[in-house]
């Protein structure tokens, strides 16, 4: 599951142990990207807020399939096999349409998101696929081909704040190994509106 020790949900105590109940899904499932942290529970219970606040707050106003499809993009980039698939399930199930999801995602593995992307959407993708390969060259003129897209400022902190997650969750599955034996792919947390609901469906 990972090269580092972790705490089994059988074998939690205390704070761990709290944690898990806030984040379980069915059969006391939790994601191994989470048990990872079971050593500094206070790095879990960070990460687990990021996660739902960046990807799944009720106050974004991009569509959330629109952004999990920028962490997908992400994870492809990094070659994060474990976020690809949690987040391509997760897309998968929001767009509803199997034939559009596998088009995106092969778009996306191809590197030519103009394939299925167009307009705002493209220039979201684009903005992501930048800010992940070269951060350093990212200017006001990015900027501004946003806002040509209709894409308003605090949707363009969503899309920054989504590809900086993922940039973060890929380097900690990659560097501690964490894979998904065991996991059940494409859960996320319930009720955006209640950022302490943590369980996942």
């Amino acid at each position: 599951m990972t090269w580092i020790k972790t705490i089994p949900y059988e074998e939690a105590e205390g704070k761990v142990k709290d944690l898990y109940e806030r984040i379980k899904g069915p059969n006391n499932n939790v994601d191994n990207i989470m048990m990872a942290h079971s050593l500094r529970p206070h790095s879990m219970e960070g990460h687990m807020a990021l996660y739902k606040n960046v990807l799944h707050h009720s106050r974004n106003t991009l569509p959330k399939w629109l952004l999990e499809a920028i962490g997908l993009c992400v994870s492809i980039i990094n070659q994060c096999e474990y976020c690809i698939e949690h987040h391509y399930e997760g897309m998968r199930k929001l767009i509803e349409d199997d034939q559009r999801s596998q088009s995106i995602r092969k778009a996306l593995e191809e590197d030519d998101p103009s394939k299925v992307f167009e307009s705002k959407e493209l220039a979201t993708i684009n903005y992501a696929v930048k800010l992940t390969i070269n951060p350093h060259d990212i200017s006001p003129e990015d900027i501004e081909k946003l806002r040509i897209n209709n894409v308003e400022d605090g949707e363009i902190l969503e899309i920054n704040q989504v590809a900086a997650y993922f940039a973060y969750a890929n380097r900690m599955v990659l560097g501690l190994g964490i894979n998904k034996s065991g996991d059940i792919i494409g859960l996320s947390p319930n009720d955006g509106d209640d950022t302490n609901n943590w369980s996942h469906s």
